[in-house]
């Protein structure tokens, strides 16, 4: 899908990957800044995670030792393609990858059933801190069978 994606598009998620960069090389030693050319957490990797989250969920994936972490890392992987989403909302042609997030909302949403009770906080949290009202509503969902609570 990505090789579709408009000239404008891939110039505004270049745009920030290379913000992105610049802000994952402030935070390392010299000597590990200098070596890193891409982001870890470009738009692209963003949502490969989240794209890959909701095809296991879509499987009946057999969970590995501590696959809860990486759940939780998917999640947070989704909070930050809201951020960033809108800033390439505004973008022309940004709706292109707009339609695409909320196909994958949509298979994650079909895959997942309500927690109201929120019965995976002991396992899964928000690394951000915020209200539990302002969380998306990824963090109040869950597989419908939780792998880990076997």
């Amino acid at each position: 899908m990505w090789d579709e994606l408009s000239p404008s598009v891939l110039e505004a998620i270049a745009r920030c990957d290379a913000e992105r960069l610049e802000l994952e090389r402030s935070r390392v030693a010299p000597h590990i800044r200098e070596k890193m050319t891409v982001p870890v957490y470009s738009v692209a990797s963003r949502f490969a995670s989240w794209e890959r989250l909701v095809r296991r969920l879509e499987t009946d994936w057999p969970a590995e030792n501590l696959y809860m972490v990486e759940y939780n890392n998917d999640l947070d992987s989704r909070d930050s393609l809201s951020d960033v989403m809108s800033v390439l909302i505004e973008e022309e042609g940004g709706q292109e990858l707009s339609q695409l997030l909320e196909c994958l909302d949509a298979r994650f949403h079909a895959a997942t059933v309500p927690d109201p009770d929120l019965s995976l906080r002991p396992w899964i949290r928000p690394t951000k801190n915020r209200p539990e009202e302002e969380l998306g509503e990824w963090w109040k969902r869950k597989p419908v069978r939780v792998p880990w609570a076997d």
